[in-house]
């Protein structure tokens, strides 16, 4: 039996999502033909609308609807206290988690096998948003490396440990945890 290409379009959509298989693929778009058509239209809506209504925040790089986000705006939060995450999915997850200071949103790991280094994520801007704060011993700063236990993870909070003391932060002026 040959699939309607809606329907078939769907589908290799649907599989091109991390951890959607075909069959996974298939419920989803069958499923939702049982939708009615006003739950189909705002899904689509909130689809089309998910890159045109946020925007990634020029200092910390996660993604809000507003710019700077809605945490770096946050004056309640400890501004001596930076958690460095992978994804905003990480930054979430320390959120539900009750952390009260700052982020910094790299969008993914140093990983060579798959040819992405240092200039692919946002750690450039990182280092530049370190120097702009200036730490001092009497106003130090804690970075908390929240990347994954991972091999990529690993060493990427240790390439960044390293241009930080490599730029002139002792410990005591930026305090790098784990």
């Amino acid at each position: 039996m040959k699939t309607p290409k809606p329907i078939s379009d769907l589908i290799q959509n649907f599989e091109r999502l991390p951890g959607i298989g075909p069959k996974t693929a298939q419920r989803l778009v069958f499923y939702m033909l049982r939708f009615p058509q006003e739950e189909l239209d705002k899904f689509g809506q909130n689809i089309a609308e998910l890159k045109t209504k946020t925007k990634i925040c020029s200092v910390c790089k996660n993604i809000d609807q507003e710019d700077p986000c809605c945490i770096c705006s946050d004056s309640s939060r400890d501004i001596d206290l930076i958690a460095v995450v992978t994804t905003p999915l990480d930054l979430y997850a320390l959120e539900r988690a009750g952390f009260k200071g700052l982020y910094h949103v790299l969008h993914g790991v140093i990983d060579p096998l798959n040819n992405i280094g240092p200039e692919e994520i946002y750690l450039k801007e990182l280092l530049s948003r370190i120097d702009d704060i200036s730490p001092t011993a009497d106003a130090p700063l804690e970075l908390l490396m929240a990347t994954n236990t991972g091999m990529e993870g690993e060493s990427t909070a240790i390439y960044i440990s390293r241009a930080i003391r490599e730029k002139g932060y002792s410990n005591d002026i930026i305090k790098i945890t784990r």
